[in-house]
C-alpha cells in the first residue's frame, strides 16, 4: 500500500503540519471509507482508532433522556479522536458519519507514540483542540441567543464549509438533531430560508443559493470559531 503524500491529502489538519511531523504519522495512516451512519467513536468506550476525514462530515452527538442532539461537527478540517490528544481514551459523546466520504485512520496508540516523539506535533494538535473548544462555545452561544432560522443558517454554513459544491445531503431528521427541535420547526425554518432565496430544499438535500445572505442570517453565530481555526492553524500565534 502506498503511503499518503502530504501535498496530496485534503485533510487540512494534516496538510498544515510541519513536514517532519507529518512524516512521523505517515507510516501509520491508512485509507478508510466513511460510510453514512457509521459510528466512529462510541460513548464511554475505549477509543482505539482516530480519523482524519478528507471528505464527508461527522457529527458529535449527546444522547440525553430527551433525545439525541448534535453538539459539534468535524470534517476535513480536523481530527475525530480529540480525547486521545488530551491524554484520555474515552469521552461521553458518540461520533458518527452524517455525510459519507473517505479519509485516513490510525490507531490511537500510534498517535500517542507520535505525540511523545514530537512536541511540535502535540502542540499543533492541541491548537486544533482549542479551535474545537471555541466551536463548542459558539454552539452554546447560538443555542441560547439566536432564533431557529439563524441557527439553521449557521449549521448549513458549517456543513457547506466541509463539502464540495453547493449541494448538502441533509435530512429533516438530521437538521432537527442539529438544532434540538422538532421536525415541524425545521420545516418552518427551511421555508423562511428558502423564501428569502438563501437555499433550495428538496427531499434529503439542501442547496446553498446565496452564501452571503446565509451569513447575514446567521449573524454573530457564525464566523468566530472559523476565524479562530484559521488563526491557530495558519496564522502562527
Amino acid at each position: 500500500m502506498l503511503e499518503p503524500r502530504q501535498n496530496s491529502i485534503r485533510n487540512k489538519l494534516l496538510r498544515s503540519m510541519l513536514p517532519d511531523d507529518f512524516a512521523i504519522l505517515q507510516p501509520d495512516l491508512e485509507p478508510v471509507e466513511l460510510e453514512v451512519r457509521k459510528v466512529l467513536i462510541e460513548p464511554n468506550r475505549r477509543i482505539d482508532t482516530v480519523y482524519f476525514a478528507e471528505t464527508g462530515v461527522s457529527s458529535i452527538i449527546n444522547d440525553s433522556h430527551d433525545g439525541k442532539i448534535e453538539v459539534g461537527i468535524i470534517g476535513r478540517e480536523g481530527l475525530i479522536g480529540i480525547p486521545v490528544v488530551l491524554g484520555t481514551d474515552r469521552n461521553p459523546f458518540e461520533f458518527f458519519v452524517q455525510i459519507p466520504g473517505h479519509g485516513l485512520r490510525m490507531s490511537a496508540e500510534a498517535l500517542t507514540r507520535a505525540m511523545d516523539r514530537s512536541r511540535s506535533l502535540h502542540r499543533h494538535l492541541l491548537r486544533y483542540v482549542q479551535a474545537k473548544s471555541v466551536q463548542a462555545a459558539e454552539t452554546a452561544f447560538a443555542n441560547a441567543n439566536n432564533n431557529v432560522e439563524s441557527r439553521l443558517a449557521r449549521w448549513i454554513l458549517m456543513c457547506h464549509d466541509r463539502v464540495d459544491g453547493d449541494d448538502i445531503p441533509l435530512t429533516h431528521e438530521f437538521m432537527a438533531m442539529m438544532l434540538g427541535i422538532r421536525r415541524a420547526g425545521v420545516t418552518t425554518a427551511l421555508h423562511v430560508l428558502e423564501g428569502n432565496g438563501l437555499i433550495r430544499a428538496k427531499r434529503g438535500t439542501v442547496t446553498v443559493r446565496d452564501r452571503e445572505k446565509l451569513e447575514e442570517m446567521a449573524d454573530d453565530a457564525y464566523g468566530i470559531s472559523e476565524a479562530e481555526y484559521e488563526r491557530l492553524m495558519h496564522g502562527g500565534t
